[in-house]
């Protein structure tokens, strides 16, 4: 029997979040259920945070797929499922995961870029979900993104300059003269010349446009930028200048950034705290220096493995995953990381219960039930009432 343990101690005998059913599931192939899982722990989204900027969620966004002679839907594919994290002012949040994890997808729904199916957006305490018409257009003064692919995201017909002037004549903030000195600035401050106003994207360098990118994000004096995939279209020369850039930009500002990358070496250096995504989920969330130096989801400590070490004759232990990503149209049940999960007690309990993220050392949250929950000490009276953290064990 798998019980629910909240941080607060109460246990809820017999029932798990999501109504899991306790038969065994038929064909997955493992072992059976020891007794080890731990759906304990206080869960990510429970968390209340101060003062932060931005606040996802369970944010879903499920793309239709159609088919046959009238088009009808047949599945949806599952990008985003579920997501929750916060960023603070100044801070910079890290989001990683293989290609097609949902990263670019939730930088694009926090924004309203598209529209999310399910779940709740706040910026600054504002509910960006609920938002239209001019209270979303007063919100893309506060929040940009620059795009992974610079190139694509200018107008090949207009030089830099009216590219920026554009940008500052829809939001009513400069005209003539005024636009002129602002355009000079920004281009200044992401390290162009000014004369660069008046050459078209295709007469600069990958990381000049990137720059150029950067400068027309920044010409509305947002708090929060999406950076979207960055450097990753770079060489790592430019990545660098490119990233130092952000960074100074950022002291400078008091930027936040919602950082995505599939680099965890880039991550690690950019970011403050650093969230992982498998599948449409955030299955493990820390600080950049506790989530490098002691990850709990087994996903993680596989990305880790794959990060080159920058000492001659000195390698990692790679962890090789078996077989390939599952298709977001029809994901695995139970935690959607099994069928490539390494984890030594994996057994049928992964199969049928959806973990959720909760905390597994102070600060850290990660989906896997097979990892045991963070139990806070507790005062003697609570203690003598006979208060557990780590509730909900499978009895087996």
């Amino acid at each position: 029997m798998i019980g629910d343990g909240r941080g607060s101690g109460a246990a809820e005998g017999g029932s798990v979040r999501g109504a899991v059913a306790n038969a065994a599931v038929v064909g997955t192939g493992l072992p059976p259920a020891k007794g080890d899982s731990d759906l304990g722990g206080r869960r990510l989204e429970d968390v209340e945070v101060p003062n932060a900027l931005v606040e996802v969620r369970g944010l879903k966004k499920h793309f239709p797929v159609r088919g046959g002679f009238l088009s009808r839907v047949r599945g949806h594919v599952k990008a985003v499922d579920g997501v929750s994290f916060w960023i603070r002012r100044g801070e910079t949040l890290g989001l990683v995961g293989e290609s097609g994890s949902g990263k670019s997808t939730t930088g694009r729904a926090i924004l309203r870029l598209i529209e999310p199916t399910e779940g709740r957006v706040f910026y600054d305490g504002r509910e960006v979900t609920a938002m239209g018409g001019e209270a979303l257009r007063a919100l893309r003064r506060d929040a940009q993104i620059i795009f992974q692919d610079p190139f694509a995201s200018l107008n090949p017909r207009m030089t830099v300059g009216d590219a920026i002037r554009e940008v500052l004549k829809v939001h009513g903030l400069a005209r003539g003269d005024a636009a002129e000195r602002r355009v000079r600035e920004l281009l200044d401050m992401v390290g162009l010349l000014p004369s660069h106003a008046n050459r078209y994207p295709h007469e600069f360098s990958g990381g000049q446009r990137q720059r150029v990118g950067i400068a027309r994000a920044l010409s509305v004096e947002p708090e929060f930028i999406v950076c979207d995939e960055p450097v990753s279209a770079l060489d790592v020369s430019v990545q660098a200048q490119v990233v130092n850039l952000l960074e100074e930009l950022q002291r400078r500002l008091g930027l936040a950034y919602l950082f995505i990358a599939h680099d965890l070496s880039v991550v690690e250096h950019v970011s403050d705290r650093v969230a992982v995504m498998y599948l449409g989920r955030i299955v493990e969330t820390a600080d950049a220096v506790t989530l490098a130096g002691r990850p709990k989801h087994p996903y993680t400590r596989a990305l880790l493995s794959a990060v080159p070490v920058p000492e001659p004759g000195r390698k990692r232990e790679r962890i090789v995953l078996p077989g390939d990503v599952p298709s977001p149209i029809d994901p695995p049940s139970g935690c959607p990381f099994h069928p490539r999960c390494p984890h030594p007690l994996k057994d049928e309990d992964c199969a049928r219960v959806v973990p959720p993220l909760a905390e597994k050392a102070p600060g850290q949250y990660a989906a896997c039930i097979k990892e045991p929950a963070y139990a806070p000490v507790e005062s003697g009276a609570s203690r003598a009432h006979g208060g557990d953290a780590r509730q909900g064990r499978v009895q087996g």
